[in-house]
């Protein structure tokens, strides 16, 4: 054999892997049509090669739902059903698409992205958005402080909408919606309102509506406790079951997952929901709202449920959601009953996490008691049985002798590190991270402004059942501004498992293992951490400075610990408050060591949370 032949034979892999790249402009896909199904057709064609690129030339490309390929699709987080999907990736290898600086607008009740069992993907350098949004808006015009009643101007081009018996109904995309869930932006902030529940509408109860004159609409006696400012914004998102059906990226049962300069504008649910996928890395992601909006998507601006490997979310600007920036967390399911031989009858309680895939064989699982939120047992899959979205039965290796009347499970393999660093997250709804799980957390150099919590390290078994506990978290160098302009018990850090009123805390601690240093926090209300159940927890050198941006609200407690123990608080400072920031701890509270704190000063609290109930 030649040495020239030995030397083809040796490149052929090399030439087999080779990306392809597909200008999709060859294939039909166009500015100025509606590709879907050109856009579909291609995507199939490609299904069984590798290293696939589609290019698509800078333009804007239009899709609809009428010619979009259609699957029943269960999506956490969302509700579920017939999704009809643009670009439907099932089962590729290294695909890339393109952008080139697109802009890919949708019309109707789409998913942009579905992928399901891909290895490797990348999605960059595009936008998302549609032709009419899943929410409206209206700026109130003239109240009635009073009587509770306001003027709106609302265009109707932009938000089809009717006066029906006497309602406000919405014509979104071939449904009715009421109002439903509601609230009050500043458009000035391009943020919720200060204190934005004061003006909320009681959406879910007949509502006296009426058109006043062209483009106008008066609502009458039904705000919370007075009719929105002159100026401000009204945003009405509808209800369940329907007001959360159309993400812009979904990804299951994946891997190797990487968007790099994503524009988000809008989504009839969440910007991105990954769900059992390991590795995901977001780089120049953005959600964000348009320039006629002032809201982006309906929910969180991305989400991930039951993955492994590492998240690595960097660069990224996440903004104007009406929900979170990023939650990262597993599923606990409870046990309705032991079945004997091994195996549990289990039923996934939260509605939109009905049809999550738990795990599979060989998966490390953890028994819970559900009373105390304290797992007690490790065992293994063997197998799972689906029986439908709600239920499946469970085979495990091993079972104890003694099990509590109430349990869960929960997967331990599936939990996933997380890079959070130098991002942005401001002017949202609710917090800007929500993080659950056993791995390496780094969250640093990051910019956060929300109008709840900044960081919630929740886990909770009793309403929206999302796990775990938290082993090894590292909160460093990020600047919170204002947090919690929602005005209420909110702050920069919390850590701790809700309970239900059935539940307690049990013989030792749910969280382990935080340290919060280095911050800086520009705050109204003199607020820093509250922990509870948190075993190992590090306060220091975090900065608080007073801002008077929003009204000055009532300085309670800036670290209020309950149920905690090796605790360190140390080198910390306060400036610009009317008098020291206090520091209080339970009487069950241990370990505790405090030192060079300007500005603050400790106060003893006489209050033991009920343990071993």
């Amino acid at each position: 054999m030649n040495k020239a032949f030995i030397t083809l034979l040796a490149l052929i892999p090399l030439m087999a892997a080779e990306a392809k790249v597909i200008n999709v402009a060859d294939h039909g896909i166009l500015p100025g049509k509606d590709a879907t199904y050109e856009l579909n057709c291609l995507i199939e064609s490609v299904k069984n090669e590798e290293n696939v690129t589609l290019s698509f030339p800078k333009g804007r490309y239009d899709f609809h739902a009428e010619n979009a390929v259609e699957k029943y699709r269960p999506v956490s987080n969302h509700d579920n059903g017939l999704k009809r999907m643009i670009f439907p990736l099932f089962g590729h290898t290294n695909i890339t698409i393109e952008g080139n600086g697109s802009l890919f607008m949708m019309h109707g009740r789409v998913v942009p992205f579905t992928l399901e069992s891909v290895n490797g993907a990348v999605l960059k350098n595009f936008s998302i958005d549609w032709a009419q949004s899943f929410h409206a808006e209206m700026k109130c015009i003239e109240r009635d402080v009073e009587k509770k009643t306001a003027i709106f101007e609302i265009d109707p081009e932009k938000y089809p909408h009717q006066i029906k018996h006497g309602q406000l109904i919405f014509n979104r995309m071939g449904q009715e919606d009421p109002i439903g869930s509601n609230m009050v932006w500043d458009p000035k902030t391009r943020a919720p309102i200060y204190d934005t529940e004061r003006y909320t509408v009681n959406g879910w109860q007949p509502v006296k509506a009426s058109k006043p004159a062209p483009n106008r609409v008066k609502l009458e006696k039904c705000f919370k406790t007075e009719s929105p400012p002159v100026g401000s914004i009204l945003v009405m998102y509808g209800v369940h079951p329907t007001s959360r059906l159309c993400p812009a990226i979904h990804v299951t049962n994946s891997k190797d997952l990487k968007i790099e300069n994503v524009t988000v504008y809008d989504a009839g649910g969440m910007g991105l929901i990954v769900e059992r996928t390991e590795n995901i890395e977001l780089n120049g992601m953005n959600v964000t709202s348009a320039e006629d909006r002032v809201v982006s998507t309906r929910a969180d601006a991305t989400h991930f449920i039951g993955c492994k490997g590492l998240i690595k979310v960097e660069n990224c600007t996440f903004e104007h959601m009406l929900d979170d920036a990023i939650n990262v967390h597993g599923a606990y399911v409870p046990v309705v009953e032991y079945m004997g031989e091994n195996q549990f009858l289990c039923d996934i309680s939260h509605f939109q996490q009905w049809g999550l895939i738990f795990g599979g064989p060989g998966d490390k699982i953890a028994l819970m008691n559900r009373s105390t939120v304290l797992p007690f047992y490790e065992t293994a899959i063997t197998g799972i049985k689906i029986l439908n979205e709600h239920r499946f039965v469970l085979s495990v290796e091993k079972v104890p002798e003694e099990m509590p009347e109430v349990m869960s499970v929960e997967n331990l393999t599936w939990n996933p590190d997380l890079i959070f660093r130098n991002n942005i997250v401001r002017e949202n709804r609710a917090r800007s991270i929500l993080v659950t799980t056993k791995g390496k957390v780094l969250i640093e150099n990051n910019y956060l402004s929300s109008q709840m919590n900044g960081i919630l390290i929740e886990g909770d078994n009793n309403k929206w059942y999302e796990s775990g506990a938290v082993q090894d978290v590292i909160i460093r160098n990020n600047e919170f501004v204002n947090i919690g302009f929602q005005v209420g018990n909110n702050y920069p850090l919390l850590a701790s498992p809700l309970l239900n009123s059935e539940q307690y805390f049990g013989e030792g601690h749910y969280h382990r293992n935080i340290i919060f240093e280095n911050n800086t926090i520009k705050s109204f209300n003199g607020h820093m951490v509250e922990a509870r159940s948190v075993s190992g927890l590090k306060i220091a050198g975090n900065k608080m400075i007073f801002d008077d941006y929003y009204p000055k609200a009532a300085e309670g407690e800036a670290v209020k610990l309950e149920y905690c123990d090796n605790v360190v608080i140390e080198n910390n400072t306060a400036n610009g408050f009317s008098g020291t920031l206090n520091i209080t701890q339970s009487a069950d509270t241990t370990g505790v060591t405090e030192n060079r704190n300007p500005g603050f000063q400790k106060t003893a609290v006489e209050k033991k949370i009920a343990v071993n109930k």
